[in-house]
């Protein structure tokens, strides 16, 4: 209960300076480049037994303009359940960067995670910690180590109630990731931030294994010289078996 309650004050806190936060980034610097791109992400989670499982994750995104596929990230994991409201995922993740000038960039990373959820309002909280070991492919056949932490949570709101608990109707979604460089920041934008990425979207639960969202996200990325605003569409699809 202590634990809930903390977290809950938490992302509270965190909510409430989220906001000023962003139009602050947005305002630190007067080189800043804003781009409008597409994202298309697919999750899913399959159950083995009570205690393990399988995470997938697969995201494409495009270019600025929607001018073509810039990105598709591959990230496989496998999942210990420490409790029905708790997890743990060891995993890996290939992600290539596709210039639309030049050669193909690829960046391999290990990740490490732990999700925690519980009850708000009436619908659903997760509170997600993600470290990741990054093998940055870089022009001239070289390769770079860095590591990242992220913070993300996500509240799943139900639009209309649920008896029972919430495995069919339309939902509102609310998420924000936060993400710092902890080790070689030269090797990424020279700082200890990287990105804070805002969402909000609105979906539809069409069984307990199957939800679809569309919704809007804005990424702040902070640049060794310049910094990007990327207004982003994003189709979402969940599954869980």
């Amino acid at each position: 209960m202590y634990t809930t309650t903390r977290l809950k004050r938490m992302t509270k806190r965190f909510a409430a300076i989220l906001i000023p936060f962003l139009f602050l980034c947005n305002h630190l610097s007067a080189q800043t480049r804003h781009e409008q791109t597409g994202w298309f992400f697919f999750m899913n989670g399959t159950k083995l037994n009570d205690k393990w499982g399988i995470h997938l994750d697969v995201q494409v995104r495009s270019h600025d303009g929607w001018n073509g596929v810039r990105n598709v990230l591959v990230r496989p994991g496998l999942t210990y359940y420490i409790k029905p409201n708790q997890n743990a995922t060891l995993g890996y993740l290939y992600v290539p960067t596709i210039p639309q000038d030049g050669s193909t960039l690829t960046e391999h990373r290990i990740w490490e995670q732990y999700i925690i959820s519980h009850k708000a309002f009436t619908g659903s909280l997760s509170h997600r910690f993600r470290l990741e070991q990054r093998f940055i492919e870089k022009a001239g056949d070289q390769t770079v180590f860095a590591q990242r932490l992220r913070y993300f949570f996500r509240h799943v709101q139900p639009l209309k109630s649920n008896e029972g608990g919430f495995t069919k109707g339309p939902f509102a979604a609310l998420q924000n990731e936060v993400f710092a460089n902890i080790h070689h920041q030269k090797n990424t934008n020279n700082h200890f931030f990287d990105q804070n990425r805002a969402y909000i979207a609105a979906g539809y639960r069409f069984s307990k294994k199957f939800d679809a969202e569309a919704g809007y996200m804005n990424v702040f990325a902070k640049g060794a010289v310049t910094n990007t605003v990327n207004n982003v569409v994003q189709l979402a699809l969940y599954t869980r078996f």
